[in-house]
């Protein structure tokens, strides 16, 4: 076999094992080792231009500052970090400029003019979703299904303070009390029962004794229960004072959906009778700024089909 005495030998690192078996000596490429190099001088330019070292219970800051401002207009300078980047991009950031430009063209827009503009009403459809899981969501759920005996439903299209969006406006910005008075009286001689089946038979509810669903009416639609005051001769309630539709099958206090027996269903609306209801929304004007609750508005009205 011919060996090529021109080539260069190997070198290796002079260290022989088993008697032939050696390490060769090959440099790293060029390429790499300058590699090498200028991540070591990235490095150090790194730790003086931002936070790295930790000093003792601090830490080097680094010599770049960045410049924010609080929620009440004060302006901070600090060292650089993610936090006070986060916060100078929403106030100032490209995404926040045109942020700004849309929510000051909803606060010029009047309702109609939001409905009828495609690019309006995508703008709050999108902005909205985040408000209203802000601020909303806790109570009405993330998709507005609200909770049965705690908190509205909003996509039912049910609207105890009315559905347009006058109505649901004023409903945000000044907040409502949902009120009934308890009525333990009726607990006796059977009565809560038969206001129940009355009640139940009003939307339509299957199993009620037919002398007990007369009874009861002569109680909602006397002057013992005075049950028609609020909720009209009709039982179709008053926007005025927030009264349930006893017609509409509706439930928002008591759970007779989710009941499986027609006793049950009793039962729940027998807990609403007897025990009363109260429950309040906040107002949220002067918490929110006002294109926030118009943009909320167009949002809660879209969720329920509006009116």
């Amino acid at each position: 076999m011919s060996t090529d005495s021109n080539k260069p030998a190997v070198q290796t690192t002079g260290h022989a094992w088993d008697g032939d078996l050696q390490e060769y000596n090959n440099p790293l490429p060029r390429w790499w080792v300058w590699t090498f190099y200028a991540t070591v001088v990235f490095a150090v330019v790194y730790w003086i231009l931002y936070p790295s070292w930790p000093v003792g219970k601090s830490f080097l800051g680094g010599v770049k500052e960045i410049t924010f401002q609080t929620r009440d207009g004060k302006e901070v300078t600090t060292h650089w970090n993610m936090r006070a980047r986060y916060l100078k991009d929403i106030q100032s950031g490209e995404e926040a400029v045109k942020q700004r430009e849309w929510l000051e063209k909803i606060a010029n827009s009047s309702f109609e003019e939001i409905l009828s503009d495609p690019d309006k009403l995508a703008f709050v459809r999108s902005a909205g979703k985040v408000m209203f899981a802000d601020n909303c969501a806790a109570c009405h759920g993330s998709g507005g299904q609200g909770k049965i005996g705690l908190f509205p439903n909003l996509v039912d299209d049910a609207w105890l303070w009315g559905g347009t969006l006058e109505d649901i406006h004023t409903t945000i910005s000044k907040g409502r009390h949902g009120f009934m008075p308890a009525f333990p009286q009726f607990a006796e001689n059977d009565k809560v029962d038969a206001i129940a089946d009355y009640v139940l038979s009003l939307s339509g509810e299957q199993g009620g004794d037919s002398a007990s669903i007369k009874k009861g009416e002569a109680i909602f639609q006397g002057e013992e229960g005075g049950c028609y005051y609020c909720h009209t001769r009709q039982a179709t309630g008053m926007k005025s004072v927030g009264s349930a539709n006893l017609t509409d099958k509706i439930w928002e206090i008591a759970n007779v959906p989710g009941a499986a027996t027609y006793e049950e269903k009793r039962a729940e609306v027998r807990k609403v009778i007897l025990g009363g209801i109260s429950r309040t929304m906040p107002t949220w004007k002067g918490r929110l700024p006002d294109e926030t609750i118009k943009i909320l508005t167009v949002y809660v009205h879209e969720l329920g089909g509006g009116k």
